[in-house]
């Protein structure tokens, strides 16, 4: 009796977490459909606008890839934000930064998406690589497309925030020495990291502890 009971609760602890799981299940389908409508524009937007130049080559790498968002209906030389979009550094894409490109683009400035070479085909030190070409390209090339050279704002978010804070200081590192980068730190009007991840050893060292 007493093994016909254990067995019994252990059954029924099994159905009420299966049940847990079925409605959370649901419960984000639900809130996918919901999205979805909003997902469909963006989408839309990125493949047939004629404001996105997708995949402008910026280096040799597969990934050395980035999306403009160029502004429409406006004269003069436009701001510029570089964009380094997050992704745990294992799903980053440049496509992650459709939403950002055309609210931004709406409003009268130009927007440029850096692709990066992800874990594990890179490693951080490969990603800080790509992102210093894109940035790079950005300022030197970006006036062709309408962006000001002299109002480029460097923005990265999550893992983004991070390849691009990495990046900003080993090319600060670099010009104290003998640089011969095609880029400076000075040519970026500011740097903004949203949510980044910036503490990584003392996490490290919690998760030791």
């Amino acid at each position: 009796i007493d093994d016909y009971s254990v067995h019994r609760n252990n059954l029924s602890d099994l159905c009420r977490v299966g049940y847990r799981w079925i409605r959370q299940f649901l419960a984000l389908c639900c809130y996918a459909l919901l999205l979805m409508p909003g997902f469909i524009q963006v989408l839309y937007y990125y493949f047939f606008s004629s404001q996105v130049h997708r995949s402008v080559v910026y280096g040799e790498q597969p990934r050395n890839r980035l999306d403009l968002y160029i502004p429409a209906g406006t004269t003069g030389l436009k701001p510029v934000v570089a964009f380094v979009t997050g992704g745990a550094w294992i799903i980053g894409y440049k496509g992650w930064g459709a939403l950002l490109g055309r609210r931004l683009a709406e409003r009268g400035i130009l927007v440029a998406c850096i692709d990066y070479r992800n874990f594990p085909q890179g490693t951080i030190g490969d990603m800080v690589e790509d992102v210093s070409r894109g940035i790079s390209f950005v300022c030197n090339n970006i006036a062709s497309y309408g962006g000001d050279p002299e109002r480029i704002y460097l923005v990265g978010q999550s893992a983004g925030a991070h390849i691009a804070a990495c990046t900003l200081v080993n090319q600060a590192i670099s010009e104290c020495g003998e640089d011969t980068s095609t880029w400076s730190v000075v040519q970026l009007k500011a740097y903004f990291g949203i949510s980044g991840g910036m503490f990584i050893c003392l996490l490290q060292i919690k998760r030791v502890e």
